[in-house]
């Protein structure tokens, strides 16, 4: 077991939202569904639901247990992508429902952040040359979802 696993408290879809994530990334799926057999400040035994499950070889934990806090931007999960291709795949599956946000943000339908990122732009905005690295880090401040061939045109000043 992990020493420490992420854990997400849902109003009342952690199951759903575990099985969606599991049904796009690889090395994923949903393992234990666990329901609290007592009553508790949330429901009656058995609405209460702890969901055990692996997103990338990661574990997390969900729970569904009615309506707490939202999820908000000062947690998000950052995915980071090979190429375009995974960049896209993920950026779209995770928006089915969702809303697009800046600099390759979005919020899925459970209202979870996510950064979809390919792994080219933090080694852009890291470069040591500064003007190459303030080109990339412009071009994305004005993109919704992260477009790596502009990136790279910004980068070398060709954009």
């Amino acid at each position: 077991m992990q020493k420490i696993t992420p854990f997400l408290w849902y109003s009342k879809e952690a199951e759903e939202a575990a099985a969606f994530y599991a049904s796009i990334f690889p090395d994923s799926r949903v393992g234990r569904v666990t329901a609290l057999q007592s009553e508790s400040p949330s429901g009656p035994p058995g609405s209460v639901k702890v969901i055990e499950f692996v997103l990338f070889g990661q574990p997390f934990i969900a729970m569904s247990a009615g309506p707490l806090d939202p999820f908000n931007h000062a947690v998000s999960f950052v995915v980071n992508c090979d190429d375009q291709a995974e960049v896209d795949r993920y950026w779209n599956a995770l928006l089915k429902g969702g809303t697009a946000e800046q600099c390759g943000w979005l919020k899925d339908r459970y209202g979870l952040s996510w950064q979809i990122v390919p792994k080219v732009l933090g080694e852009m905005m890291a470069d040591s040359d500064r003007a190459k690295a303030k080109r990339a880090s412009d071009a994305m401040l004005k993109m919704v979802k992260i477009d790596i061939a502009a990136l790279q045109a910004a980068f070398a000043g060709t954009a």
